[in-house]
C-alpha cells in the first residue's frame, strides 16, 4: 500500500520541475513582453510610460525599415522573401542531394560533407560569407569565381540593396541544407519498395515514380522540413547580424533580427517588445501546424 503512493508521486519528481521551468523560461517572459509592447521604456528603465497601441500604430504606419508599402520594403517585406525562398530552397537542395547521394558509390562521405556546415556556428559561417558575398564589387569570393565569365560584372552583394537579402538567404540555405537533406534521406530510404516496383511494373518511368508515388508519400516529412524552415526564418538574428546588420538601407533587416536590433542596440525595449508580440502571432500557426504533423506522423 505504501509502495504504491509512493509510485504515484514519482511522476511528479519530474513534471514538477518541468512546470516550474515552463512557468520561468516562457509563461513568465511572454507575458512581460505583452506587457511592455504597451510601454515605452529602455532595457535599464522598462516600463517608464503606458502608450497602449502607440508601437504597433508606429511600426505599420511610421517606420519604413519595419514596412514600407509604398517602395515594397522593410522588415516585413524582407521576411515574407525570406518564407518563400528559404524553406523551399533547403527542402529542394535537401531532397535532391538526398537522392542524387543515395545514388552513388561514396554516399556516407558526400553526405557527410554537405551536412559539415551544419557542425559551424552560425557567426563563423557569416564571417566566411561576408567573405564570399562582399560589400566592394571588387572583391570577394564569388566575384573572383565568376569574373573569367565573359561579361559579367562584379556585384557588391551585400553593399547592394537589390540583391543583399537574397546573399544572407544564400549563406542560411546552404547551413541547413544538411539537416534537410538527413531528414529527408531518411524519409526516402524508407520508402516501400515494393510500392516503388509496383509503379513500374505499370509503365512509370523514374520521374514519373519520383513526383507521383515517391514525393507524395514524404509528403509529412517535406512538410516538417518546410514548418521547421518556416519557423528559422521567422527568428532569423545571427546571419543579419554578422553579415550585414540589417543593411544596407534596411533591406536585409527582418522580424525576428528587428526585435534584437530595437531592444539591445536601439534601447527601446516597448518598441522591440511589440515587434516581438507580432513575430510571436506569426510563429504561432506555423508551430501548431507542425505539433499536429508530429502527432499524426507518430499514430
Amino acid at each position: 500500500m505504501n509502495a504504491g503512493k509512493k509510485s504515484s508521486w514519482l511522476p511528479w519528481l519530474f513534471v514538477g520541475p518541468s512546470i516550474i521551468l515552463l512557468l520561468i523560461y516562457f509563461v513568465y517572459p511572454t507575458l512581460f513582453t505583452f506587457y511592455y509592447s504597451f510601454t515605452r521604456g529602455t532595457v535599464v528603465n522598462p516600463a517608464q510610460e503606458w502608450v497602449g497601441l502607440q508601437n504597433f500604430l508606429r511600426l505599420f504606419t511610421e517606420d519604413p525599415f519595419f514596412l514600407d508599402l509604398k517602395n515594397m520594403q522593410g522588415a516585413i517585406i524582407n521576411t515574407a522573401v525570406w518564407l518563400i525562398v528559404f524553406p523551399f530552397g533547403t527542402v529542394i537542395f535537401g531532397l535532391l542531394t538526398a537522392v542524387l547521394a543515395d545514388k552513388v558509390r561514396y554516399e556516407n562521405w558526400i553526405k557527410s560533407i554537405i551536412f559539415l556546415p551544419m557542425v559551424v556556428s552560425a557567426t563563423a559561417a557569416s564571417v566566411i560569407f561576408r567573405f564570399v558575398f562582399n560589400r566592394d564589387p571588387n572583391l570577394g569570393v564569388l566575384n573572383a569565381v565568376l569574373d573569367g565569365i565573359p561579361g559579367y560584372e562584379p556585384v557588391g552583394w551585400l553593399g547592394n540593396p537589390n540583391v543583399a537579402n537574397l546573399a544572407v538567404i544564400a549563406a542560411g540555405i546552404w547551413i541547413w541544407t544538411g539537416l534537410s537533406m538527413v531528414v529527408l534521406s531518411a524519409a526516402y530510404k524508407s520508402l516501400p519498395k515494393d510500392v516503388l516496383e509496383s509503379a513500374t511494373v505499370d509503365g512509370a518511368n523514374a520521374w514519373q515514380a519520383f513526383f507521383r508515388v515517391s514525393i507524395p508519400m514524404m509528403s509529412r516529412t517535406i512538410l516538417f522540413v518546410l514548418m521547421t524552415m518556416v519557423i528559422n526564418a521567422l527568428k532569423m538574428i545571427d546571419l543579419v547580424l554578422v553579415m550585414t546588420q540589417g543593411g544596407p538601407q534596411g533591406s536585409t533587416r527582418v522580424i525576428g533580427f528587428t526585435v534584437f536590433w530595437e531592444m539591445f542596440n536601439n534601447q527601446k525595449l516597448g518598441y522591440g517588445s511589440a515587434v516581438a508580440v507580432i513575430l510571436f502571432i506569426l510563429i504561432t500557426p506555423f508551430i501548431i501546424i507542425q505539433i499536429r504533423n508530429v502527432r499524426a506522423e507518430v499514430r
